[in-house]
């Protein structure tokens, strides 16, 4: 027997001592509290779900738990850190992106059926021959009505890759048989500038309802086609505008500073300061500049305001804005979904941080109910400044501690509101009766091109009295003392939807106009000549923003928002 050999014996003998002592010793040390192992590490998340795995009573499945617990763990941290399915993270982008492709429609879902609202101008729908006003109860002969259609899944089915074909079945008014349509699914601009037209001879509106990849491109096209109209003042609308990208916000801030102007900074914990300055070579640094804001307005929307605002450029005219100043960065993961995750916050030149608290998730979204119950949105002197005073460059007064506070506080307007009227309109049957009247009078509206000649035509149908009439069958039983004092609050609300139906966002935007208070204020400033801000004299005027008086045939009401509606 050889040496090797020999010893053989003896070392396995060693091995299984050695086991048995240092499987003792673990045993001892961590027998009954498996987890003291993963608490002291990391990863013990992903250690937690490995056990969950391999031990759990039931079977797992572990994709679905992750997806659920992200979230969870993201609200602990801040109201806009934020995890998104691949599916959402589609959606998003779309959102703000300069195109999509589909087929070119935008609808809304009355009575479990989508019905088509307006159809793109030379979009695919259009040149296959679909009209606004057809009902859709096919998609790829498949039966689409009924508790499945949802906005969701409309435009899962509607939208494809570019050249992709899809066949559409509609109903038609007029028409007892199912008509079919193949429409070739193309790329469908999305416009992020609503409005762009001439309030009187000298002044100018531009109306931005987010910040998006072509934002700033259509901005220059706006500026130029008021430039051919001998544009001497501007208004930028900014009200209701979630926001966007932060370049494009930069960007359009930019044209109106002269060169080294501070627009923003960004910095966090782990994120240095970075400044973002304008380059001096803006084209419309001297225009008289009015923005218009509310609360609404948030992220990018109050970075171009309080570029504004601090750099004494504009004069802030509405409401206190959102206050959303968190930056996130985007992590994208191998099956596309994606977290944002906040990594810093944005801060005006004064050094202002724009984002309000978020002391906890419940009280952060009811943030806007309880501006509105403890009056801020009537009247100035209720807006609560949590934060510290700053100063602008002529050392005007601004404050901290959430949002953009204007400069002249325009309140929203209750006069004539009543109960009947805030039923009606959320409640939604306002906006299912102006898509009804438009699908049943579609022949005769067709007759009109322009908001004041359509305008003028509904007003002398009665569009209230009709109202009435359907809201009644439908459940809100008719007042008729309500209803006189809230006429023309429900013929304005009435008949802007039946524009937009029939025209466009730009005609529905300039019909809205036409008895906004914030835009009386604006013109009023620029009349006076005072739009570009300067330091007050007396101690009362620092104390607090401006408030104006709205005049009763001078109205604004409710707010009407066109989010009812969605492309495809």
């Amino acid at each position: 027997m050889n040496n090797k050999n020999r010893y053989m014996p003896l070392m396995l003998a060693l091995c299984v001592v050695l086991g048995i002592v240092i499987g003792t010793f673990y045993a001892n040390h961590f027998s009954g509290n498996r987890l003291n192992i993963i608490n002291s590490g990391s990863n013990r998340l992903n250690n937690l779900l490995h056990i969950i795995d391999d031990q759990y009573v039931d079977a797992v499945n572990i994709d679905s738990l992750v997806e659920k617990a992200i979230p969870q763990i993201l609200v602990e941290l801040d109201p806009h850190s934020v995890y998104l399915t691949a599916k959402e993270v589609e959606i998003n982008s779309d959102d703000l992106k300069g195109s999509f492709s589909g087929v070119g429609i935008e609808f809304v879902i009355r009575e479990d059926t989508i019905r088509v609202q307006n159809v793109v101008k030379n979009g695919p729908s259009e040149r296959a021959g679909l009209l606004a006003g057809d009902k859709i109860v096919t998609i790829d002969d498949s039966s689409f009505v009924g508790k499945k259609v949802t906005s969701q899944e409309a435009m899962r089915r509607l939208k494809g890759p570019k050249d992709t074909k899809v066949k559409i079945g509609v109903q038609r008014f007029g028409h007892k048989d199912v008509l079919q349509f193949t429409v070739t699914r193309g790329d469908i601009p999305q416009r992020s500038i609503a409005s762009t037209y001439m309030l009187d001879n000298h002044t100018g509106y531009i109306r931005i309802k987010n910040f998006g990849e072509t934002t700033y491109a259509e901005l220059l096209v706006s500026l130029a086609t008021l430039a051919q109209q001998s544009v001497d003042n501007l208004i930028i609308d900014l009200r209701d505008n979630t926001g966007g990208y932060l370049d494009r916000a930069v960007q359009i801030a930019n044209e109106f500073l002269p060169k080294n102007k501070l627009i923003v900074y960004t910095q966090g914990r782990k994120s240095p300061r970075q400044e973002y300055r304008s380059d001096g070579h803006g084209s419309y640094q001297n225009i008289p500049l009015v923005v218009l804001i509310n609360e609404g307005s948030a992220s990018a929307s109050e970075i171009f305001a309080g570029a504004m605002q601090d750099n004494d450029r504009a004069t802030i005219i509405g409401r206190r804005s959102f206050g959303k100043g968190l930056v996130q960065q985007q992590i994208e993961f191998n099956d596309r979904s994606m977290v944002r995750l906040t990594i810093a916050r944005y801060y005006t030149p004064s050094g202002r941080c724009i984002q309000k608290p978020y002391s906890s998730e419940s009280e952060y979204e009811k943030d806007l109910l309880s501006r509105y119950e403890h009056g801020e949105f009537f009247s100035s002197d209720s807006i609560k400044h949590t934060g510290p005073v700053y100063h602008t460059g002529i050392g005007r007064e601004v404050y901290g501690g959430g949002g953009i506070t204007p400069d002249i506080f325009v309140p929203e307007d209750t006069t004539n509101m009543t109960s009947y009227y805030k039923q009606a309109a959320m409640s939604g049957l306002i906006m299912q009766f102006a898509f009804s009247y438009t699908d049943n009078n579609r022949l005769k509206l067709n007759n009109f091109k322009e908001m004041m000649e359509l305008s003028d035509y509904l007003v002398r149908q009665n569009t209230v009295e009709k109202f009435a009439q359907y809201a009644d069958s439908h459940g809100l039983k008719r007042r008729n003392l309500l209803i006189q004092k809230s006429h023309k609050l429900l013929e304005r609300y009435i008949n802007s939807r039946i524009i937009y139906n029939m025209l466009d966002e730009n005609a529905w935007t300039r019909y809205i106009n036409q008895d906004d208070p914030v835009i009386f204020e604006a013109l009023r400033i620029f009349k006076e000549n005072a739009s570009f801000p300067k330091l007050p004299q007396a101690d009362e005027e620092k104390e607090k923003p401006k408030k104006v008086a709205v005049n009763k045939s001078e109205r604004r009401q409710l707010p009407l928002r066109l989010s009812q509606h969605s492309i495809a």
